[in-house]
């Protein structure tokens, strides 16, 4: 049985975005570029789109027919021997099994950005819960065996580790719908710790809380979560939308340009900062 080649890494989609943008800048359409190369028009649209690693020789091949300067070539087949490096997730063999495909590769374009805009209706943002409270969302959920539980709550701690990681951490912006955190998750005093910890990390540099109070009313999220991730160095932006009928992956501008008008708006409507955390304060509080 063939194996699945897997997702494409930050690396691989920023190299198809690279040779994607040679041949528009060489006026060459895909039938053109295997007219004059011989590589396979399909094979083309493969490396175009991230789903296949180039060879060196393809690579040395397209770059001859784009002519792109020695620099840039060295620059670039550099880039492709990491291409398909795997994120931190599937270095953890055990978890492959535990997690949908996915949430495996959210997990490893997020370790990878440089920033996430989140927007959550119902839960607190899996980047800022307690282990507790991620334990209880899970729990109280659809059946599942005591260890699977433990293994996705630890995946789910360590994904925490880019918001302190030494290199660049996560620059993290949440947007939260109030009912999210009116919902006891658990039980009272997970609540009250979890409250607690979004106090603690809202004073961190790298991120952002915003609460959108129930007085504002209907407003532009109301149709469910998403996050975009931001890579930047010409990598192009991801939404990402956790679904039941599956995971779905958006990366087309206008959709990028769509989710993130609608950020903006969740953003102005929602209390600023500061009064977010008067509000949880409030709440631990009561």
């Amino acid at each position: 049985m063939p194996r699945s080649p897997g997702p494409p890494t930050v690396r691989l989609r920023r190299l198809a975005a690279e040779l994607t943008a040679f041949r528009a800048a060489a006026k060459l359409t895909r039938e053109q570029v295997e007219e004059q190369t011989g590589v396979n028009q399909g094979t083309l649209w493969r490396l175009e789109k991230g789903h296949a690693k180039p060879h060196n020789g393809t690579l040395e091949t397209l770059f001859d027919l784009y002519d792109v300067p020695a620099g840039r070539r060295a620059e670039l087949i550099e880039l492709a021997r990491g291409a398909k490096s795997p994120g931190w997730l599937r270095q953890y063999r055990e978890y492959s099994h535990e997690l949908s495909q996915g949430y495996a590769t959210y997990i490893s374009f997020e370790s990878e950005a440089k920033a996430v805009h989140n927007f959550e209706t119902l839960l607190v943002p899996g980047l800022l819960q307690t282990e507790e409270y991620a334990r209880a969302t899970m729990v109280d959920g659809l059946p599942i065996e005591e260890e699977a539980v433990r293994r996705r709550v630890q995946v789910r701690m360590e994904r925490q580790a880019i918001l302190s990681r030494d290199a660049e951490p996560l620059q993290f912006w949440a947007v939260v719908d109030e009912g999210a955190l009116h919902r006891v998750v658990g039980s009272r005093e997970i609540m009250r710790a979890q409250l607690g910890k979004l106090l603690e990390l809202s004073e961190r540099t790298n991120v952002t809380l915003q609460v959108i109070p129930f007085e504002k009313g209907a407003h532009a999220g109301m149709n469910g979560s998403f996050a975009r991730l931001i890579f930047g160095t010409g990598v192009p932006d991801l939404i990402y939308e956790e679904r039941w009928g599956g995971d779905l992956f958006l990366e087309l501008e206008s959709e990028i340009d769509r989710y993130s008008y609608v950020f903006d708006q969740l953003r102005a409507t929602a209390l600023s900062p500061r009064d977010t955390s008067t509000l949880i304060a409030g709440l631990i509080a009561r």
